[in-house]
């Protein structure tokens, strides 16, 4: 069996990336294991223009978030599936110093794009939000879980989903391609998360994996805005509340944590005093992060036609659908990605 392109993991970076190849006239055979994408499946899929402590503009927005929201859009459309949830976000102020600091950037078109509208005094009684805070739009989250079922549906029935675990002693790479288990290619693409870290190939590249683990909550407070401050809180469509996420770089086979736990609890008392009735869920997932925070796009330097597409760690609702484009213009017509991104930009040791 003859493909354009061999992928590996089905996760978000997975899917993405083959839905852009596929869009422009390619063949893809997808190797992934129905179910896996732990990473992924569950992420809260958040995608927020104005983040940290210090809210600022998230990374390359100007670049990214432009093609979120058409990206899901048209994937949605393609699989008659809802997954994308557009909703403004609704950050409470620290204090009048922050407010005056929002105030003045009113009139910042840098920043335009990205607020619907300051609030001087409280909006909600349930938030703590004394000093008002700051409405954003371009916003909203992302069911990863709910768009990962629907295309691996998809690709059963176009038969482009080889659902194996990925055996890498079975790649054989040869002078104009690879090929697998009697399917060849002209290239493979390790979309695989942390599963690329154990690949011969790509094990050298500074992964920094990152635990993270949410809850799933019923408040008597609903919201259509999501309310992050500390933490997210997110209204379901069945009426409970996410919260998330942690953040940790150790404890990566606990499993979900009592420590998490409540320090998701605390920090969502801080921000939304209600009383949580019942905890739903409790989920955790290794996310596939760099040491730079910047993902890995690139053709490996000594092994033509084994490329990696990977470690978008937790922003890989609002990375992918931008550096899908990147790295399939380097498929199909061998344009290097940018030097942030680039592998290249490792030094070998």
């Amino acid at each position: 069996m003859e493909v354009d392109f061999l992928l590996v993991g089905q996760g978000l970076a997975g899917t993405v990336l083959s839905h852009r190849l596929l869009a422009l006239g390619q063949k893809v055979m997808v190797i992934d294991l129905p179910g896996g994408n732990q990473s992924s499946r569950i992420a809260a899929g958040l995608y927020n223009p104005i983040t940290g402590k210090k809210m600022v503009k998230s990374w390359n927005a100007d670049l990214l978030f432009p093609e979120i929201e058409p990206l899901y859009t048209e994937l949605e459309e393609l699989l008659d599936t809802k997954f994308l949830y557009k909703k403004n976000i609704y950050r409470p102020f620290l204090n009048i110093e922050e407010q005056n600091e929002w105030m003045g950037k009113t009139g910042d078109p840098g920043f335009e794009p990205y607020f619907e509208r300051i609030f001087s005094k409280e909006l909600y009684p349930e938030v703590t939000n004394p000093f008002g805070g700051i409405l954003l739009k371009n916003s909203g989250y992302v069911d990863i879980n709910t768009l990962l079922t629907a295309y691996s549906e998809y690709l059963t029935k176009k038969n482009a989903l080889l659902e194996s675990v990925f055996e890498e002693e079975s790649l054989e790479i040869g002078k104009s391609g690879v090929s697998y288990k009697g399917i060849s290619a002209k290239g493979i693409v390790y979309c695989n998360g942390l599963g690329a870290m154990k690949s011969c190939y790509f094990s050298n590249l500074p992964f920094a994996p990152v635990k993270g683990e949410i809850l799933d909550i019923i408040q008597r407070f609903h919201p259509d805005e999501i309310i992050n401050r500390g933490v997210f809180r997110i209204t379901l469509p069945n009426g409970n509340q996410r919260v998330g996420s942690t953040y940790t770089w150790h404890d990566m086979d606990q499993g979900p944590t009592e420590n998490a736990k409540n320090e998701l609890l605390e920090k969502l008392e801080k921000l939304v005093p209600a009383k949580v009735l019942s905890i739903q869920s409790h989920r955790f997932g290794i996310r596939p992060a760099t040491k730079d925070r910047k993902p890995f796009l690139g053709e490996h330097p000594d092994f033509p036609g084994v490329y990696i597409f990977n470690g978008f760690g937790a922003k890989g609702v609002s990375l992918i659908p931008y550096y899908s484009n990147m790295m399939a213009e380097m498929l199909l017509y061998g344009h290097q990605p940018e030097k942030e991104v680039n592998i290249n930009r490792i030094k070998k040791t």
